[in-house]
């Protein structure tokens, strides 16, 4: 990977309409991504997890399903913030099929 001066570099040298197909790219890439919300295959076997913990967010969902309240999401989860949940709400409701699935999974499991 190039460090971030050899890109700002590599930019610097592109012409505005270069830098506008550019910057449509990286959002079309990033068009369903979620703040907060990270899948990494060696964590939680790639399941959709709040960042800097281990915490799915099918199991925030479920337990919310399950009369959780957000507050005591909270307490039970010290690491998690606020912002936390708000995130994986959002994940929630843009990956749905793929929340609900790995709820069938863990509950079948």
């Amino acid at each position: 990977m190039r460090s971030f001066k050899e890109v700002e570099t590599f930019l610097a040298g592109m012409n505005r309409a270069e830098k506008a197909e550019l910057l449509q790219w990286v959002a079309r890439d990033l068009g369903d991504a979620v703040p907060g919300i990270e899948s990494d295959p060696l964590v939680s076997g790639g399941e959709a997890c709040i960042v800097r913990t281990r915490i799915p967010v099918w199991l925030l969902v479920q337990a919310r399903r399950l009369g959780t309240s957000e507050a005591d999401l909270l307490r039970s989860y010290p690491t998690l913030r606020a912002e936390d949940l708000v995130n994986a709400w959002a994940y929630y409701r843009s990956h749905r099929e793929e929340i609900e699935q790995q709820i069938m999974e863990n509950e079948a499991a």
